[in-house]
């Protein structure tokens, strides 16, 4: 519309002042959105030469890093023990350096895992400020509750309320879902600085897997025969992860232990649906490969659940005894 339009179309001179008044408020309220956006995309060129810039200094310093390390070892085996002493100093200075590294690192784009690489492709998911690190880790975790919750319920409803393989398939394909969303969340974080323990991401991978083959597992009597151990596993699970949740946040920080005694039950709960798997493979009857397959999923869980449990205990105990000869 042109002016004259709009001053045609008005009734008085008052409300055609009104929107040419309007008219400029808007055209320059325009100027400065697109000056702002001007800056705006001339500061995303500016950082991401800074990024290139950085990144490339740290690789340099890695380099010289470890050139540095490997000449200070073999200038160690002719060295007097006064020049032993500063080379040790010099050693135990440079210790930290590749923790400072990877804290810069982890605000800097960095290539996707292969994993990430296959779900998502050449996508940037490096979050850029510890603030949305920190909202994309508390999103994280209030997924992992609203799931376990709806796991929770859902897995009583199967195991006490309906009794239907077509409700069992639903069961088992939203546990699918929700450890491979989990494993792709994780992954992110991972890329982003998280120091999430390489096995329970693993775990996540088996998990997903086992109820992969849970749901392709036809209806028969051996999938009857292990059907309600399955659902009351992943019941049982389901609280441990709720009761966990809790802990974390700081709401029930006495049912620490109560939570690491029920993460030991999971543990050989494990085993013990590993061995009637295997026994059920056994049976004459058994025609089904799900039956082998789940047995083997469950005692890899077993066995790297079990490690782990015995190395934190481990890592605990030496610790408590270097707090105990510190006093």
């Amino acid at each position: 519309c042109t002016t004259s339009t709009l001053k045609k179309e008005c009734k008085n001179e008052g409300s055609w002042n009104s929107h040419r008044d309007n008219f400029m408020d808007h055209s320059r309220d325009l100027l400065k959105s697109t000056e702002t956006h001007r800056l705006y995309k001339q500061k995303l060129e500016e950082v991401s030469k800074l990024q290139d810039s950085c990144s490339n200094a740290i690789a340099r310093q890695r380099k010289k890093l470890k050139d540095l390390t490997v000449s200070l070892g073999e200038c160690k085996k002719t060295m007097s023990p006064e020049e032993m002493n500063t080379i040790d100093g010099i050693q135990e200075s440079i210790k930290n350096r590749p923790n400072v590294f990877f804290e810069m690192e982890s605000f800097l784009p960095k290539k996707n895992s292969l994993y990430l690489s296959l779900v998502l492709g050449n996508v940037n998911v490096t979050l850029l400020n510890k603030h949305s690190k920190f909202a994309y880790k508390d999103e994280y975790e209030k997924f992992k509750l609203v799931l376990t919750v709806l796991l929770l319920f859902f897995s009583f409803t199967c195991r006490f309320v309906f009794s239907y393989r077509a409700l069992d398939a639903l069961f088992n394909f939203l546990l699918v879902w929700y450890y491979c969303t989990l494993t792709i969340r994780e992954s992110i974080l991972i890329s982003n600085g998280s120091r999430i323990k390489g096995w329970w991401v693993f775990h996540h991978y088996v998990f997903c897997f086992l109820s992969g083959v849970m749901l392709t597992w036809p209806e028969g009597k051996l999938y009857q025969m292990f059907r309600n151990q399955f659902l009351t596993y992943c019941l049982y699970q389901s609280f441990v992860q709720f009761l966990q949740y809790y802990y974390q946040s700081g709401c029930l920080y006495r049912l620490r232990a109560l939570g690491e005694s029920h993460n030991m039950d999971l543990t050989f709960w494990q085993l013990y649906n590993g061995l009637t798997l295997f026994r059920m493979a056994q049976l004459p009857e058994c025609k089904e490969w799900q039956v082998f397959m789940c047995a083997c999923s469950y005692l890899l869980l077993f066995m790297g659940n079990f490690s782990t449990t015995l190395r934190v205990v481990y890592h605990k105990y030496i610790h408590n005894q270097d707090k105990a000869k510190s006093l």
